[in-house]
């Protein structure tokens, strides 16, 4: 394993108003169905909740720990030891899994490095690079299958490759990979010596198939910083209470940047978290089921009317092919929805360096409620009357 480098300060520049913020603003000048932006319209368990009443009114109110509220790294070594037997060496708590994704990359990226991630990618990680000067360099997963071709994985590494930022259950695609795929990149990070850094928010959210983590795979423990939140879990995502576990020297890298850019914070909400985490199993089992028959409805409802769907096995979030509704292009099919149908979504394309590539994608997060789900149905319906 080679030795953990500190980057120099890098800029970032050549980055505008994000998707999400553009098609939020959208959605409320309209009044449409926003399906665009992945955060659930029902609040997490009450008893979660009350857990942060709670912290407040004991006092916890001032700045935490720097590693993280000791309850709350405690809860999050047990979560990580009861479900996948895994034993980490340290932790770091964040505000939420985007800032650890961010700091990670800048505690371990010198400028001039590269970091391969699966294309497409979750907007955050090419700007995140970007901080660090690092290049993102993509390996396409290919509909509508979404697997990725070994020969494009080995040809994506150079020796400037220094990380492999990998994301299983997968936004925006909703593929959970397999145990063979994860072969295959454990096995390229152990020939090129590469860090990985496991995105796995979404690891209690899959359908069909089993999330398996990165750092289970052989020699993947001692060069993997696993990534996840209480967000998406427990329906929480304006808590941003994340984390970064693994090796102790790339927790400490990740810490180094971290304290510089938020120190600590969210105190009242790392401490619900840490009473969340026990109950991460059941709830994270019940919230998949009622994900599912949620999934089932957006799909069905976007079948009706005349797209092509692109079924998840995992996540919030169904991709559809929009050609047969009479659009080649995602980006005008999104803008144009809102008046068509008064439903915003995301238009594919703009997570991919490629986007001619996803050109007809389009994403609808599902994380709604049924009702929601069912109006937004409908008025896609009138693409096919309209």
């Amino acid at each position: 394993m080679r030795d953990v480098r500190f980057p120099s300060a890098s800029r970032l520049a050549g980055f505008g108003t994000t998707i999400f913020t553009e098609m939020s603003a959208l959605a409320e000048r309209t009044g449409s169905i926003n399906l665009g932006q992945g955060f659930p319209d029902e609040d997490g368990p009450s008893a979660v909740l009350e857990a942060a009443v709670q912290a407040i009114r004991d006092g916890h109110n001032q700045y935490a720990p720097l590693p993280g509220v000791p309850a709350l790294v405690d809860a999050i070594a047990e979560h990580q030891r009861a479900r996948y037997g895994l034993e980490h060496e340290a932790i770091q708590v964040t505000f939420g899994a985007t800032e650890a994704i961010t700091a990670a990359l800048l505690g371990l990226c010198e400028p001039g490095d590269e970091v391969v991630a699966l294309d497409p990618f979750y907007d955050s990680y090419r700007a995140g690079a970007a901080l660090a000067g690092a290049r993102l360099v993509g390996v396409p997963l290919t509909p509508p299958e979404w697997r990725f071709d070994p020969e494009q994985l080995a040809a994506a590494i150079t020796p400037r490759t220094r990380v492999l930022l990998l994301n299983s259950p997968h936004n925006p695609t909703g593929r959970v990979l397999d145990r063979a795929e994860l072969d295959q990149l454990a096995a390229a990070c152990v020939e090129h010596d590469l860090i990985a850094i496991s995105d796995e928010v979404y690891e209690h959210l899959v359908f069909e198939g089993e999330h398996v983590p990165l750092a289970t795979l052989p020699g993947m423990a001692e060069r993997t910083l696993t990534v996840s939140s209480v967000g998406k879990t427990f329906s929480v995502t304006g808590w941003k209470t994340g984390w970064a576990c693994g090796p102790a020297e790339l927790v400490a890298a990740t810490r180094g940047a971290k304290q510089f850019m938020t120190f600590a914070g969210g105190t009242p909400f790392q401490h619900a978290a840490a009473t969340a985490l026990a109950s991460a199993e059941e709830h994270g089992a019940r919230l998949a089921a009622e994900l599912k028959a949620k999934r089932d409805r957006i799909c069905a409802g976007l079948e009706r009317a005349g797209a092509t769907v692109l079924r998840p096995a995992g996540t919030y979030f169904v991709n559809a092919d929009v050609r047969p509704l009479g659009y080649d292009d995602g980006v005008t099919f999104c803008r144009e929805l809102p008046e068509r149908a008064g439903v915003v979504a995301i238009p594919t394309s703009v997570f991919s360096a490629d986007p001619e590539r996803v050109r007809s994608l389009v994403r609808f997060a599902f994380c709604k409620r049924e009702d929601v789900i069912d109006e937004a149905a409908t008025r896609l319906g009138r693409l096919r009357s309209g």
